[in-house]
């Protein structure tokens, strides 16, 4: 598949490795500010982000950039008609607006909070662990995430995915808290922390606290790759998955409407 990169940083690169050792074409690397990639554009330019990906003849496009560009990126890439998987997380507030643009111009976007396998699954071990829980009133729950200091968005979307997992357990927990507690939670409070520091790649804990012990459920990334080689997989089954007809243009699809 030839495959179009919009964002070359750190992520960037690490998608490229995997995209080509799967035997993929990276035929564009386009960012404003990496001195290796392929299309140097503006910074904040999306129509010119939108013509470089055109004039490559990408088949697919996978965007890792910015909060603070991600939604121009988008609605200058949907009417290209590519299939087009985003990485970029801190945008969840505009998903209905993606999903109504995606179907006013037939253009096709995925999107998740994390592309690694493993957190996927973990998802679903905490979806279960939560619903096996919450039926002990004794044990109360919070989570708590741990990413690198060049992270721009806190909470990070897997975090908060992770948190909708547990509320889904949790019946009693409506309210997600991601500030620092100045008084004491409510019950229907559930904290979600965070910590920046260094170059920890993410790391993800759900605390089940009783008064007699703690149970805890952790998924730590190595690095990553994980996240690049999701990201090449979902490009390479979205586009699958529409050509078969299975999934239509016009829409803004998740990990669990592709695997």
């Amino acid at each position: 598949m030839k495959i179009a990169l919009v964002g070359y940083g750190k992520m960037g690169h690490m998608i490229e490795q995997c995209a080509l050792r799967d035997g993929h074409e990276v035929v564009a690397t386009i960012d404003p500010f990496a001195a290796d990639a392929s299309v140097k554009v503006p910074a904040g330019d999306a129509d010119s982000v939108a013509r470089a990906v055109k004039s490559s003849g990408a088949e697919g496009v996978i965007e890792f950039t910015h909060p603070t560009s991600v939604i121009a990126n988008v609605k200058a890439l949907l009417p290209l008609g590519l299939p087009l998987v985003v990485g970029t997380t801190g945008w969840n507030d505009k998903h209905e607006e993606i999903a109504a643009y995606a179907k006013q111009v037939g253009g096709t976007v995925m999107t998740a909070g994390n592309f690694s396998i493993g957190v996927n699954m973990f998802y679903k071990i905490v979806e279960e662990a939560a619903k096996i829980m919450s039926e002990y009133k004794d044990y109360d729950v919070a989570t708590w995430e741990a990413h690198h200091n060049q992270k721009a968005d806190s909470p990070s979307g897997t975090a908060l995915e992770v948190a909708r997992r547990v509320m889904i357990g949790y019946k009693n927990k409506t309210e997600i808290v991601t500030d620092a507690f100045h008084e004491r939670p409510q019950a229907n409070q559930l904290h979600v922390s965070s910590t920046r520091c260094g170059n920890i790649p993410g790391t993800h804990k759900v605390f089940f606290d009783g008064t007699a012990d703690t149970i805890e459920l952790t998924h730590t990334a190595r690095s990553r790759e994980g996240f690049a080689v999701g990201a090449v997989q979902c490009v390479v089954k979205l586009d699958s998955l529409l050509k078969s007809g299975k999934l239509t243009k016009g829409n803004l699809y998740g990990w669990n409407d592709l695997f």
